[in-house]
């Protein structure tokens, strides 16, 4: 994005000087209006008044014209230029060290538990001024964790998630519902235990900065969301009355791509 811009800059300098070149007689040796090697800082009017002085009338009328009603076009554009290029979408890494997908399931009306998964992967990218964004992720199954190593063993086994069968679940999805900049909402499909279904997620909290240590710009948000786990397939305890629904709460940090 920066080569075009800067290439479009340049494209707009060649064309300002083949029109001065064209109204001043085809001369290919004008007397330069550039500021001249030397020269001290804020001295340019002066230095542009008095070389333009040295031309003919016609070109000097001519010169004076286009510095007055070109030059603003030009700033307007390289600026509308510069826009464009800071408004392009952003790809950032997700950190992993800062990214704990995490659930609340219930164990037959008598309690919640509560797991997380300790290895995600993924990107997300994002144009703030065009309130748009996107967002794939890559769970390891096997990271489960209830903090109890009883439980991890019976949600690894087949009658849960199956990590040997199903080691991956997928989400990738749309930022949506921006203002300022800033998205509500994730819509999109969560792919778990071989079944792919709609999943959104509303977007309590979202900041971007620059991080202190990576001189690069660090996004986080806290999202929650809910889905019914026997809709995947997964359907265990439910004769002993375990509800089926399941909520989600996702602490999510990205750090921009270098």
């Amino acid at each position: 994005m920066l080569l075009a811009t800067n290439l479009l800059r340049r494209a707009l300098m060649v064309n300002i000087a083949s029109i001065i070149l064209r109204h001043s007689g085809g001369s290919r040796n004008p007397v330069s209006l550039r500021k001249q090697p030397g020269s001290r800082p804020g001295r340019s009017s002066k230095a542009f008044a008095a070389r333009a002085a040295r031309l003919s009338p016609g070109r000097r009328t001519f010169v004076n014209q286009f510095r007055k009603s070109q030059f603003p076009l030009l700033s307007l554009m390289t600026f509308a230029v510069a826009g464009v290029a800071a408004a392009a979408p952003v790809t950032y890494n997700i950190d992993p060290e800062h990214t704990y997908p995490s659930f609340e399931a219930d164990h037959m009306g008598l309690s919640i538990w509560r797991g997380k998964f300790n290895k995600t992967a993924g990107k997300v990218t994002l144009d703030k001024a065009a309130g748009q964004g996107a967002v794939d992720v890559t769970i390891d199954v096997a990271s489960i964790d209830f903090g109890h190593d009883k439980l991890n063993d019976v949600a690894k086994s087949p009658d849960l998630f199956d990590v040997t069968k199903y080691p991956q679940a997928t989400y990738k999805g749309k930022l949506d519902g921006f203002a300022n900049g800033v998205p509500s909402q994730v819509v999109g499909d969560l792919t778990l235990h071989g079944v792919t279904r709609p999943v959104v997620l509303r977007i309590n909290s979202f900041k971007c900065m620059p991080h202190p240590l990576f001189k690069r710009e660090v996004c986080g948000a806290d999202a929650l969301g809910a889905l019914n786990r026997d809709e995947f397939g997964m359907d265990a305890g439910k004769p002993y009355g375990f509800r089926m629904d399941v909520t989600l709460r996702i602490q999510v940090e990205a750090i921009e791509v270098e």
